[in-house]
């Protein structure tokens, strides 16, 4: 499906008076966040707004706390009851505008209250790695997404994106391809046995 379609698509779940939330899943590099802001922008800030799951990372002070920082972006090194928390607030969009947290990839941390959600914006698109996976606190997202999509592009090309945004964001060449091998391609697999759950894959090549 090429974007404009997947907009006509989502446009749908945008109903005036009513909140639905839209979930874009998918491995690592696969291409989620550039879906859910083509999605926004094709809608409108006042039909869209789109919060990342990445928001909900855990601190580096935290993971390096919990010995968790040389696999960050496992589901443990993240927030997932926040998240979910989140969601159902979303999900009830009365009273006051919401805040969700962001993630910086050029700080690698999340920082609060950067996305406003005001009460009227009929669809908030969310995307992640974990949005379909049913263990622990992971497993209420699901039943709090309207319609779930999940990202299946090429294996090569999304590591080659992989590999790219590491190194932009300050790894050497080496180091990069070291820990999507290690750490992105072991979270990759987990994420992968949660595609039956979504109701739209796409091969986006």
């Amino acid at each position: 499906m090429r974007t404009t379609e997947l907009a006509v698509r989502a446009g749908a779940l945008a109903t005036p008076g009513e909140r639905r939330v839209l979930g874009i899943a998918g491995p690592p590099g696969a291409g989620k966040s550039t879906l859910a802001a083509r999605l926004a922008d094709a809608l409108g800030p006042d039909r869209a707004v789109v919060v990342p799951m990445d928001g909900f990372h855990l601190a580096r002070a935290e993971l390096d706390r919990l010995g968790r920082a040389d696999r960050k972006g496992a589901p443990d090194t993240f927030d997932a009851a926040g998240y979910v928390a989140l969601l159902r607030r979303l999900r009830a969009p009365h009273g006051p505008t919401v805040y969700a947290p962001a993630f910086d990839r050029s700080l690698e941390e999340p920082i609060a209250g950067s996305i406003a959600v005001p009460p009227d914006v009929p669809l908030v698109i969310t995307e992640g790695n974990y949005l379909l996976h049913d263990a622990g606190e992971w497993a209420p997202v699901r039943p709090l997404l309207d319609e779930a999509w999940y990202l299946a592009p090429a294996e090569d090309l999304r590591r080659d994106r992989l590999i790219d945004r590491h190194v932009r964001h300050g790894k050497d060449p080496a180091s990069a391809r070291a820990w999507v091998a290690r750490s992105d391609e072991a979270n990759a697999r987990l994420v992968a046995r949660g595609r039956h759950r979504a109701d739209l894959v796409l091969d986006t090549g």
